[in-house]
């Protein structure tokens, strides 16, 4: 048969549904494992065991749309956007200053515009579209030094305006992370990162040392604090140590298989907020280590996905996303377990998909559309 004749290959388009059942399945278990955590406290608070669930519920049903409807859009209309995407999150950080801000528990970190918004997470979903950006535009100058300072200083404003105005440590950690984990994957020199992570973890070795042995007192800081809560956490057991050591309890009470499903004693008013960033030691409790294991694979899962289509994805802007994307909840993922095992200081910082937020989840959601997105770009032959 001549060239002419032999019938040409159709173009196929990749979608990846592994990520979309993970995906999904991780969010309807965050909704099983929020109505056990939190049903206690809420009908102690609100008189309704449902309160947290139901909020839950409806606000993942919107980043269950949202997901939907990003994924169907072609991921490049975004990068129009990235710069006023970055102006908008900067600016909606700065409101918390304002009558529009309002606080809870114990921070000043959410907006209310007719519903609940934390900026922060705004911010993070904002900077993956704006850095992608920014990368692709600067080309092979973002291999020179100058270039990647500039670059990086891009991420400041948001960075020191979450840690002053909203006192989110953790956030401000991630944000730094996600810009540091794409610019990390796009230049070939790695001299920079190592000086960089170096600097960074002699600094916070010292602070710890500086710390323990009273060098800076504690009471300078209630972040300081944290950390000598982090390293006696039994001498601080009536304040700062007593959520920590409540985690834990929990944690070593599950066994291998844990309690059961609904059957955990600390979520009865002995663990503050269990619902929020600590729901990973009730999934221990309830569901021993068999449970937290397999969780802990289905977060694996994901992140493997994340690199399979960042691998195959049609451009680097595509790329970047999803690169951003994978840094933002696999951060998020080890600093959440870090804290709930007493690993590191507690940061306060949620388990995506499962911990209760309805700004986390909807924005969480918003930025696996943009990945299905990318996805949904990459041919394969057929």
């Amino acid at each position: 048969m001549s060239e002419q004749n032999r019938p040409k290959k159709k173009k196929k388009y990749f979608f990846d549904y592994t990520m979309l059942f993970i995906v999904l399945f991780l969010v309807l278990f965050g909704l099983v494992m929020l109505y056990s955590t939190s049903s206690y406290e809420a009908n102690i608070k609100f008189g309704d065991p449902a309160f947290y669930f139901r909020k839950q519920a409806v606000a993942s049903a919107i980043g269950i749309g949202v997901m939907l409807v990003v994924m169907l859009v072609d991921y490049h209309h975004v990068q129009r956007f990235a710069f006023i995407a970055y102006v908008v999150s900067l600016i909606l950080i700065i409101l918390v200053l304002t009558p529009l801000g309002y606080e809870a528990g114990g921070a000043r970190r959410w907006l209310n515009l007719g519903m609940s918004l934390q900026p922060a997470e705004v911010a993070k979903l904002a900077l993956i579209v704006f850095f992608a950006s920014v990368v692709c535009k600067f080309g092979d100058a973002i291999k020179e030094k100058r270039g990647f300072l500039t670059v990086l200083a891009l991420a400041l404003p948001h960075a020191i305006c979450v840690l002053t105005i909203t006192q989110n440590l953790s956030s401000a950690i991630i944000i730094f992370s996600i810009v540091f984990m794409m610019l990390f994957v796009a230049t070939p020199q790695y001299k920079e990162y190592f000086i960089i992570a170096g600097v960074a973890l002699v600094f916070a070795v010292g602070m710890v040392l500086l710390i323990k042995y009273d060098v800076i007192p504690a009471s300078l800081s209630y972040r300081f604090a944290r950390i000598k809560a982090w390293l006696d956490p039994e001498a601080y057991a009536s304040n700062k140590g007593f959520q920590t050591l409540q985690a834990l309890y929990a944690i070593g009470s599950g066994d291998i298989f844990g309690k059961g499903l609904g059957e955990s004693i600390q979520k009865l008013g002995y663990l503050p907020e269990a619902q929020n960033d600590m729901i990973f030691s009730i999934i221990c409790e309830e569901l021993g280590l068999f449970g937290a294991i397999a969780i802990i694979l289905l977060f694996v899962l994901l992140i493997w996905r994340f690199m399979v289509i960042a691998n195959n994805a049609q451009d680097m802007f595509g790329a970047l996303i999803v690169v951003g994307v994978m840094a933002h909840i696999s951060i998020q993922v080890i600093l959440n377990i870090a804290v709930v095992t007493n690993t590191i200081p507690n940061t306060g910082i949620t388990l995506p998909f499962i911990s209760y937020g309805g700004s986390s989840i909807v924005f969480l959601l918003a930025e696996m559309g943009l990945v299905l997105s990318v996805s949904r770009s990459i041919r394969v032959e057929g």
